[in-house]
């Protein structure tokens, strides 16, 4: 779960930079891991961050995205 763990790690830190559809792909793909390691609310958070992107909301998607990382790091 370690590798599962890592590789969500760092797919939420390559979401620093890249186009609003590129980062949005990368959430969905957390998302996606999230789910796969049965933190079903982890990944409606991620689900969120996407959606704040999607109203252009910055400042939320980083909120949420900085949460998700803070609890998947004591995941680990």
């Amino acid at each position: 779960m370690t590798t599962s763990l890592d590789r969500i790690l760092a797919t939420l830190n390559s979401t620093e930079v890249g186009s609003i559809e590129r980062i949005a792909e990368r959430m969905r793909i957390a998302a996606a891991d999230l789910r796969a390691i049965e933190q079903p609310d982890l990944a409606a958070r991620a689900d969120e961050s996407v959606a704040a992107l999607d109203r252009a909301d910055v400042a939320e998607f980083k909120r949420l995205r900085a949460f998700i990382q803070s609890k998947v790091g004591h995941l680990r």
